[in-house]
């Protein structure tokens, strides 16, 4: 059974940080881009930031770009987003999902149509 989970949310002061682990078992990212996304209460689901297959290429959403650092790693199957000076407005409950990228493999982007979701960590910032 394909498994996404992740790990890594709580609560910390605006200005804090925090790292989010994704783990994949069941199957391997070597194929797979992998995305993180996030919904606040009340809105809708955003995509926040990927990272290609290969090379390692990454996109972030404005909101997130020079605070939030996408990253994986292969050989343990996990991905990671590092989030540091974080805001009130960054609060929500983050997935990461991974969508199969075998023709396009230095290629992605937040908002793809993901084929495996994680069941998401809550990240609450506040003082």
């Amino acid at each position: 059974q394909a498994l996404l989970v992740e790990s890594g949310g709580g609560s910390v002061q605006p200005g804090g940080s925090l790292t989010l682990s994704c783990a994949a078992s069941g199957f391997s990212l070597d194929y797979y881009a992998i995305g993180w996304l996030r919904q606040a209460p009340g809105k809708e689901r955003e995509g926040i930031s990927c990272i290609s297959r290969k090379d390692g290429i990454t996109r972030y959403t404005d909101s997130v770009k020079g605070r939030f650092t996408i990253s994986r790693d292969n050989a343990k199957n996990m991905a990671f987003l590092q989030m540091n000076n974080l805001k009130p407005e960054d609060t929500a409950i983050y997935y990461c999902a991974a969508v199969l990228a075998a023709t396009a493999p230095y290629y992605c982007t937040p908002v793809d149509n993901f084929d495996y979701w994680g069941q998401g960590t809550q990240v609450t910032v506040s003082s």
